[in-house]
């Protein structure tokens, strides 16, 4: 049976989708499971991708993945990134950035209020919960409004850029592990945009299989994810990805996320306005 694989999540651009490719490639030769490698480009929505049958292999925002409605067909966590850059300290963590343009009169979080403000999907960690739980104790301060707007969903966190680089928004959220990635691979355009605070650090998208994905190939696949990082020959991948290795997936970190939506809630900011 041939299952699929995607990254979208962190296949910025050409050049890391085929580090990717070569990566899922790689994992589907050593744990001898049929594996193509799709693109699934947005706008299509992540979510009909996580709930494919034929899922083999595929990075998913831990967010969805917690409030999962339905538990037996809540996709299998497989194994958890590690990316390489040091303020990742060697942990599965990432934050959400946010950044404004490079040239932008805002210094500060205190300078956000009354801007108008970029956002991905609302089911994103990093490009809406994370930011929502940040802002939510000073969005008491002014009522439960911060932003003169909110501009999304933009989907992607390219089109957020795209957005804050082209004066639509004054700000927005940048997952960090891609951010990393865009001042690796797109430096000049990394350049352009500067970051004004961080949110506290959360467990990283899982790598994530169907549920009806069978046992002894869902376990060839683990590990695989787990020796990719010993390979010599996947060092130029890895150095792509800005990858250091794969680890075992706790689900139970995942519940932190949660907590954190409802203690925006509690706040009574539930949503980005």
């Amino acid at each position: 049976m041939t299952m699929i694989a995607n990254a979208r999540m962190y296949a910025l651009n050409d050049t890391v989708a085929a580090a990717w490719r070569r990566l899922f490639e790689w994992i589907a030769a050593d744990a001898e499971v049929s594996l193509d490698v799709i693109a699934y480009p947005p706008p299509h929505p992540l979510g009909d991708l996580w709930r494919r049958d034929d899922l083999g292999c595929a990075l998913m925002c831990g967010f969805p993945w917690a409030t999962w409605r339905d538990p037996i067909k809540r996709p299998v966590p497989l194994a958890i990134p590690v990316p390489s850059p040091a303020n990742f300290r060697d942990r599965p963590i990432y934050w959400t950035d946010i950044v404004v343009r490079a040239d932008s009169h805002i210094a500060s979080v205190a300078d956000l209020a009354g801007t108008r403000f970029a956002f991905t999907v609302e089911d994103s960690q990093s490009g809406y919960q994370a930011p929502r739980r940040f802002f939510a104790d000073r969005a008491q301060a002014t009522r439960g409004r911060l932003f003169s707007a909110v501009l999304g969903p933009l989907i992607t966190p390219r089109r957020v850029v795209e957005a804050v680089l082209a004066d639509d928004a004054d700000a927005g959220p940048l997952d960090a592990w891609w951010h990393a990635l865009l001042r690796r691979h797109e430096p000049e355009v990394a350049a352009r945009l500067r970051t004004v605070a961080v949110t506290q650090p959360t467990p990283i998208p899982l790598v994530v299989s169907a549920a009806k994905m069978p046992e002894p190939q869902r376990r060839r696949i683990i590990a695989a994810l787990e020796r990719m990082a010993d390979v010599a020959q996947l060092s130029d991948v890895r150095d792509a990805l800005l990858l250091k290795r794969f680890e075992h997936a706790d689900a139970f970190d995942y519940r932190s996320l949660l907590a954190s939506a409802r203690e925006a809630d509690a706040l009574g900011y539930y949503r980005l306005q």
